[in-house]
């Protein structure tokens, strides 16, 4: 059973299934390892090639999932990131990082949050091209 979200921020495909292989070899499960990207279609086609998901509606709760219609793509971004216990702050850096291409993959405890809460202990990956801003 995992016991804490990690974050990674990696450049391409190729370092995403890197990492997630990395991620797979210290326990956590396909079923509890995520990708984002800016892009819905990019995202999607990630997912197909590699042992990664897309965040949904059980991750993210009905209420947010609704809102999210309504949301532009950053801030739903962002949204899906609060939901599994990324602070505010994190999440709009990381969604900055998706503006550039970057590929954020969440290995995720099980936790769902909501708006007014975030997980204090996630972890970020000093290796990656994404440093979080204290």
């Amino acid at each position: 059973m995992t016991k804490q979200t990690k974050v990674h921020v990696v450049n391409n495909i190729l370092e995403a299934r890197k990492k997630i292989e990395e991620i797979n070899h210290q326990g956590y499960g396909k079923e509890k390892i995520y990708v984002l990207t800016h892009d819905k279609q990019r995202t999607g086609e990630i997912t197909e090639h590699i042992e990664g998901n897309e965040i949904g509606l059980a991750e993210e709760g009905i209420l947010n999932a609704v809102a999210n219609l309504f949301r532009s793509t950053g801030s739903e971004l962002r949204a899906k990131m609060r939901s599994m216990g990324v602070s505010s702050e994190q999440a709009e850096h990381l969604e900055e990082e998706m503006d550039k291409g970057k590929i954020v993959i969440l290995a995720w405890k099980g936790t769902t949050y909501d708006e007014s809460s975030f997980d204090e202990n996630i972890t970020f990956d000093p290796r990656d091209s994404y440093t979080p801003m204290t």
